[in-house]
């Protein structure tokens, strides 16, 4: 861990921006926000329009001259402004004000894994905006692994997979740092891509952009597992006629489309698992894999990942908001580090 435990529990607020959405931890209330990471504004006057789940809900239904923005991609934020503005709409007037009266305001916040340093310094300057006078950064993977309640301090191997909307991120920890880790710019927006694209090219078949998860749609009932229903009814649009229309799809075939987003990231629990010292991996075959990230939520992934390494996998009971709860724990001292005595002469 970079930034040493000491430092965070000084911090006031906990910010975890994310490609999909954003969530906001302030220490004595807890989650106070917890949005889709989405604005729209009008691009006439310039004003924001709406944040968050409206904002969500105008993708793709909005007249020329508003346009909603995400001012985050996996995990870096990509328009500094927008996304302050956004960060001070889904606080509202009345936290902010609160927050405004901390003598030195400071703030933490997480960032993917080998994170280069535009955009840990893009996270800084957001949060600055806001007016942080510090703001303390975090590994997404280490906030993870202390949300769900893994023992990440204690001398003993911890495996953890973030499964995020843009990006997976997997590491082994120990003696809260992180042994090996890998993050693969593959996730659960490249998996729904993959249906949709299925969808167009063997049925002509363009999917609404707010369908909700088009996977869960198509793979409907058990998802990724073999046993779900054979068929599935998906309602969209003809790619010749624009008019609507509703086929059947073979959910096998669907399994198929997304096999190799899912492949990508199986190869990466492979690439951690081979650089991973002998000792540590013994320990993972006990403890297994902790799963966390609004697609660890997938049906079935869980056992997929099983059968292919062998070893226990394990959902989060919060799997969407354990990055933003460990740094909470870590804001209210929860989490305290291992002391190590020195041996007397």
């Amino acid at each position: 861990m970079t930034v040493s435990l000491e430092q965070l529990q000084r911090c006031h607020v906990a910010v975890d921006l994310g490609a999909a959405r954003t969530r906001v931890y302030v220490k004595g209330l807890g989650l106070v926000v917890d949005e889709p990471s989405v604005a729209a504004v009008n691009t006439r006057t310039g004003s924001l329009i709406a944040v968050g789940a409206l904002a969500e809900q105008m993708t793709g239904r909005t007249p020329e001259y508003i346009r909603v923005a995400r001012p985050v991609s996996g995990g870096t934020v990509v328009d500094i402004e927008m996304a302050q503005r956004m960060l001070r709409h889904l606080l509202g007037d009345k936290l902010r004000r609160q927050l405004r009266r901390k003598p030195r305001l400071r703030a933490a916040a997480c960032t993917p894994h080998d994170a280069d340093p535009l955009a840990q310094r893009a996270t800084v300057e957001t949060l600055v905006g806001l007016g942080a006078r510090r703001v303390e950064l975090v590994d997404t993977l280490i906030a993870g692994a202390v949300g769900c309640g893994l023992p990440v301090e204690q001398p003993t191997a911890t495996m953890i997979m973030v499964c995020g909307a843009a990006t997976t991120q997997i590491a082994v920890l120990s003696l809260g740092s992180i042994v090996t880790a890998v993050r693969i710019p593959v996730g659960g927006n490249a998996i729904d891509e993959a249906v949709i694209q299925h969808l167009r090219q063997r049925h002509a078949l363009i999917l609404p952009s707010q369908s909700v998860r088009p996977l869960q749609l198509a793979l409907h009932g058990n998802g990724l597992q073999l046993t779900g229903p054979a068929l599935a009814d998906i309602h969209g649009r003809d790619v010749a006629t624009g008019l609507a229309r509703t086929v059947q799809v073979d959910t096998a075939a669907v399994r198929q489309a997304i096999n190799t987003p899912l492949t990508a990231m199986l190869d990466g629990v492979g690439k951690v698992l081979r650089d991973c010292p002998p000792d540590l991996v013994a320990d993972l075959a006990e403890r297994g894999v902790m799963m966390v990230g609004g697609t660890a939520l997938l049906p079935g992934l869980d056992q997929m990942l099983r059968d292919a390494t062998g070893m226990p996998v394990h959902i989060a009971e919060r799997p969407d908001v354990c990055s933003v709860l460990g740094l909470g724990a870590m804001l209210d001292g929860k989490i305290q580090p291992m002391v190590l005595n020195p041996l007397a002469g």
